[in-house]
């Protein structure tokens, strides 16, 4: 059976890609990824304002499509419009709260946190993303040589600065300071994993303050962030990515969550804590290790298998 054609529309942003690309392979489509940039003008005004039209967004090329998959503010107005100037019928789906009446698209995928309700919306716990169980399973052997195998791991996932979160040198250092002394007195070894967010001196940063007891991973480099994940017995994630702790949870493992103060209320990101609470996935990091269980969770797949009976 031909696969259905699909194209992906995002801003660019790491997370986005997670997300799209993530459902798609999901859905078994053959896709390609499409950056939105939208027309000086139009920048300054939200989805809701702006007028379903090509003037809006720098033209996208594509010929055949069935399904369109965006994420993100700026690839709204994309979606609905190549929609409704197909010739043919297409299922349009978008991932999080587009801000603009939900009957604009097919399928809406947001987390249970947004709070959003209808007909054709797809709630989350959590984030979508791309990455499988098998992914993670079969990159297992890819740090090996690099770390103590007489030692079980602790792996910590950076993030990066968001408008709700300040990653200063102070704040910062008392999460490399938690974990080193963790990793010391459990007689763990440390991963530490940046991000695409992650800032260059919060990276050297921590090569300076962790690498005697840990492997600092200095580079983007997914296959060892797979690595990491399936070789740890303990993860902990910075706070600031609902993402990288819902690929956390893909694992089973106990997930700890470092916290950064917050510069400007992140209620959403609160419900999101409160709910993987809930659900025993995360607890905050302090000074001592446990071991939990929990169901892991593969949203982007459940939400898929619900999708693809829709599909024509």
């Amino acid at each position: 059976m031909t696969k259905l054609k699909g194209i992906l529309l995002t801003q660019g942003m790491h997370g986005m890609i997670s997300q799209v690309e993530g459902l798609a392979k999901a859905l078994d489509l053959d896709f390609t990824h499409h950056t939105v940039e939208t027309n000086k003008f139009w920048k300054m005004f939200p989805p809701k304002l702006t007028p379903i039209s090509q003037k809006v967004f720098k033209k996208i090329d594509v010929e055949e499509f069935d399904v369109i998959i965006s994420c993100g503010r700026k690839s709204v107005i994309p979606s609905i419009y190549l929609k409704k100037n197909s010739p043919k019928k297409i299922t349009n789906i978008h991932i999080q709260d587009p801000k603009v009446n939900l009957d604009n698209f097919s399928f809406i995928i947001a987390p249970e946190h947004d709070g959003l309700t209808g007909k054709n919306i797809f709630s989350t716990k959590g984030a979508i993303h791309y990455l499988t169980k098998n992914e993670i399973d079969n990159n297992s052997d890819y740090l090996k040589n690099r770390l103590d195998n007489n030692k079980e791991y602790f792996t910590l996932i950076l993030g990066g600065p968001t408008k709700h979160y300040d990653y200063s040198k102070e704040n910062i250092l008392k999460i490399f300071d938690l974990f080193n002394d963790l990793v010391e007195k459990n007689n763990l070894q440390g991963i530490i994993i940046p991000s695409m967010r992650t800032p260059k001196k919060i990276i050297e940063l921590s090569s300076a303050k962790l690498s005697s007891n840990s492997l600092v991973i200095d580079n983007i480099d997914k296959k060892a962030y797979l690595s990491a994940l399936s070789l740890a017995k303990y993860i902990a994630v910075t706070c600031d990515s609902t993402s990288m702790i819902s690929e956390a949870a893909l694992t089973g493992k106990p997930i700890y969550i470092a916290d950064i103060p917050t510069k400007k209320n992140d209620s959403r990101i609160k419900k999101f804590r409160e709910l993987f609470s809930k659900l025993n996935i995360i607890k905050n990091l302090d000074n001592k290790l446990e071991t939990w269980h929990y169901e892991i969770l593969d949203e982007t797949s459940r939400v898929a298998k619900e999708i693809k009976k829709k599909l024509v």
